[in-house]
């Protein structure tokens, strides 16, 4: 297609450079050796035990179908948000405590041993299912600060990971952003999301198509950046239509924060309990104070909408509209800020344009057009007086 290709970095696997590889411990060799060796324990287990009285290699089979299914809990797990870990662990121990408690009721009643066996272990199955499936449902309505900081250290040593939209990509001020460290951590980059960009990239549109791509350059730059762990995390949501609402539930998902300019999907996940990383509020609170009274210098681009006003622009973008700046358009000048307004759109100034030097040019000219016009009065010169007497030294 021509644009950038993308890699998937993990944080907890490989991190690399262009010049160097670093393997840390927990690396996705790590954990494929841990697992093969539990895969193993299992195989040997029901090999050696033959705990349905079945032949020793069905035993055996058994042990590695259990083995397999241990493997896709864990990595569902993985994908859970901390509440809702504590939410399923909660419901399912609930659900436990439940069933005991009706196995005691049942076991004081007239049922054969077989029909009770068979009723104590539907119900052990059905209450933690149900517990389980509800706690995990209702998981992210806890408020782990509500707990007495018990998950205080691991909040505040775990650093939260970071989700991208497709907006603050396209805008390309989150690569500056990262480049001088105010983000850090693990920055997930959800398949979805590029998907979406790469739909732009090639869109019939010039405009959309090199946005499109400028979106993916800044991804590349983002990802050669030494102190991130940027991951595109394969999670998706079929039966979700929106992006923004994929967004949300991953950020659920691995209790992220989300990054973005989009105002609505600010509004929409700070809602729902999410944390938003939002780079116009980032660059509006960067932006200089300004007071009523001080002089600066602008540049007056274009005429305003008002009689006889002016409008400059700030490096940052700041509009700045200027009273007595229209006749000084296209010139650099020195403004007194009369006051300055906060809107939903960012920071405006307004100015007023005092030219000093207008009353000399005025005094001159009224000079000069008095000189010329016809009849009037020219000022007396002065003339040097002569001696009529003669003077007795000179023959």
């Amino acid at each position: 297609m021509g644009h950038p290709s993308i890699r998937s970095r993990r944080g907890s696997g490989v991190s690399s450079s262009d010049s160097n590889v670093e393997v840390r411990f927990g690396s996705w060799w790590d954990q494929l050796t841990v697992r093969m060796i539990f895969a193993v324990a299992c195989v040997a287990a029901g090999y050696h035990f033959h705990p349905f009285g079945l032949p020793a290699w069905a035993d055996a089979l058994i042990g590695l179908l259990f083995a397999l299914s241990v493997f896709l809990f864990e990595i569902r797990l993985r994908r859970a948000s901390l509440r809702r870990l504590i939410g399923a662990a909660v419901g399912s121990i609930l659900g436990i405590l439940g069933s005991y408690l009706m196995g005691l009721v049942l076991l004081r009643t007239s049922i054969p041993d077989d029909s009770r066996s068979f009723l104590d272990v539907g119900l052990l199955l059905v209450m933690t299912y149900i517990g389980l499936v509800i706690g995990a449902n209702k998981g992210d309505m806890l408020n782990l600060q509500a707990l007495g900081g018990l998950f205080g250290s691991e909040q505040g040593s775990r650093r939260q990971p970071k989700v991208f939209d497709t907006s603050v990509i396209i805008d390309g001020r989150i690569a500056d952003v990262c480049e001088v460290h105010f983000l850090e951590g693990a920055l997930l980059l959800p398949q979805f999301v590029l998907r979406e960009l790469q739909l732009v990239a090639d869109s019939a549109d010039s405009l959309k198509r090199q946005r499109g791509r400028r979106g993916l350059e800044v991804l590349q730059r983002i990802q050669k950046m030494p102190h991130l762990e940027v991951e595109i995390v394969e999670d998706d949501f079929p039966q979700i239509a929106d992006v923004d609402m994929k967004l949300i539930e991953l950020a659920k998902r691995y209790d992220a924060k989300i990054i973005t300019n989009d105002y609505n999907l600010n509004k929409v996940a700070t809602l729902q309990g999410i944390d938003v990383l939002n780079v116009n509020q980032l660059a509006n609170a960067l932006k200089p104070v300004v007071l009523p009274g001080e002089i600066m210098r602008v540049f007056i681009l274009r005429e305003g909408k008002e009689y006889n006003q002016g409008v400059a622009y700030l490096d940052d973008g700041t509009m700045v509209v200027v009273d007595g700046g229209r006749r000084v358009i296209n010139k650099t000048v020195d403004i007194s800020v009369t006051s300055v307004h906060q809107t939903t759109a960012g920071k405006m100034i307004f100015g007023r344009y005092e030219d000093r030097a207008e009353p000399a040019r005025h005094a001159a000219a009224a000079s000069a057009e008095s000189a010329h016009r016809p009849g009037a009065e020219t000022p007396p010169v002065e003339r040097t007086t002569r001696s009529v007497i003669p003077d007795p030294t000179h023959s």
